[in-house]
This record gives structure tokens, C-alpha cells and sequence, in this order.
């Protein structure tokens, strides 16, 4: 049976998600993440793409982008992928394949949807117990949203611009975020549409997606609640 093709669309966020194989590491000392990310930076460009947000994990990454073209997402992934590949060998006297096969996205709506999103990426060291805090965590974008940390990899979506009149009210709604903790339907949802390849959001999103892309769109079930706090005013 022939694979689903994926789901891309130019100006339309994609959730990326790429698996060590196996599930084995794909990181092994700290100049491994900082040779990635140096990469992601140096491929993003290449491709145009604009990185969000993103998490290294020891054995996957997660990764929050928008392309602008139909072929730009998949340029990102295969310089990236194949350059640390060729990296990681190199340095460790290995071969083969360091990546568990293609890499996995999704469409990702904007507004309540792209928020949930983010947060997932953010909060994935704290559901892995591996710190407490996302802030205590080197390896994802949470601190360049939370605290304003420099981070010449990210562009900041128009999602996380709204919410507040000034980069200091935007931290703190971004922290007060990221103390709710996501309900275990949203994180299925999103894995579920990831892992399958449908679209994270609702259904007027879905068909005016199958109306771009001319087949059908498949999403998630339902959605998230609707982020309703009030932006700071500072």
C-alpha cells in the first residue's frame, strides 16, 4: 500500500517530530546538541522555513516550523537529518542510519491549536521527569519565550506576538501557559494526528485544507479549549 503523501501547505505551521532508530539516542554529549541546532539555524535558512519552536530530546527531536513553498519543509529535513548524520558517524566511528525512517508532521491550525502545540514541544523534559521546570532545560525554545533569552534560531509565529502589547507581557503570558498543564486529550490528539499524518485542528480548517490540497484531510476528533485569558496590558 503506498504511503500517504504529507500533508504540507505553504504559510501553514507543521509539528515535526523525528525519532532516533529504534528509539535509540540520537544526542550523546553536549556538542552534539549544539552541532544540531547549529545546523537547524544554517538548514532553516537554506530552506526558508521559520523555526518556532523546538526540543532536542536524547533519543528525538520536536520541531515547530512554517514553510513557504510546498517543498520547502522537506528540503529542512533532509539537509538537517542527513548532515548530523554524517556528523554523528563521523565523529563516533560509526555507520548506518541514526534516524528511525521518515520523519513525522502535522498541520497545525493557528491560534488555540498552534499554542497546545508549542507548549507540548516545550513541556516535553518535564513529562519526561528529566527537569522540573521547561526553564531549566538548555535543549528547546522555552526560555527564548518565557524569559527573552537570545535565540537566533526562532522567529516568533503572529500567535505568540498577540499575546501581549510588549515582550515582557508576552513572557509572562507564555510562563502562565506553561503552568497549565495540558490535558491528556490535547497530547493524544496531537500525537494521533503527528504520528498519522492528519491535521491538528478543526473541521473548517480540515476542508478549506482539502479544498488546497484537493484529497481529503483527516484531523484529530476534537480540539483544545480555547485560550480566553486576557493579554497583559504592560
Amino acid at each position: 500500500m503506498p504511503r500517504r503523501a504529507r500533508l504540507v501547505v505553504p504559510e501553514i505551521p507543521l509539528h515535526i517530530i523525528q525519532r532516533g532508530n529504534n528509539r535509540n539516542n540520537c544526542f550523546f554529549a553536549r556538542s552534539d546538541y549544539l552541532a544540531y541546532l547549529s545546523m537547524l539555524q544554517e538548514s532553516a535558512a537554506l530552506s526558508g522555513c521559520r523555526v518556532h519552536a523546538y526540543v532536542l530530546m536524547t533519543n528525538h527531536v520536536h520541531l515547530l516550523v512554517t514553510p513557504p513553498t510546498e517543498t520547502s519543509a522537506p528540503t529542512l529535513m533532509k539537509s538537517l537529518g542527513e548532515r548530523y548524520v554524517q556528523y554523528v558517524n563521523r565523529k563516533y566511528g560509526r555507520a548506518g542510519t541514526l534516524w528511525q525512517g521518515r520523519y513525522r508532521s502535522c498541520l497545525v491550525q493557528d491560534e488555540r491549536y498552534f499554542l497546545v502545540c508549542k507548549r507540548y514541544i516545550d513541556m516535553n523534559p518535564v513529562r519526561a521527569s528529566m527537569v522540573s521546570n521547561p526553564g531549566l532545560y538548555q535543549w528547546s525554545s522555552h526560555r527564548f519565550y518565557a524569559y527573552g533569552d537570545h535565540n537566533p534560531i526562532i522567529t516568533p509565529h503572529q500567535v505568540s506576538v498577540a499575546l501581549g502589547h510588549s515582550c515582557s507581557s508576552r513572557h509572562i503570558a507564555y510562563r502562565e501557559l506553561c503552568n497549565v498543564p495540558l490535558a491528556s486529550e490535547e497530547m493524544d490528539q496531537l500525537r494521533d494526528a503527528t504520528n498519522n499524518n492528519f491535521a491538528f485542528c478543526d473541521s473548517d480548517f480540515a476542508d478549506r485544507m482539502s479544498t488546497v490540497l484537493g484529497r481529503p484531510v483527516l484531523r484529530c476528533k476534537s480540539g483544545p479549549a480555547p485560550y480566553s485569558r486576557q493579554a497583559p496590558s504592560a
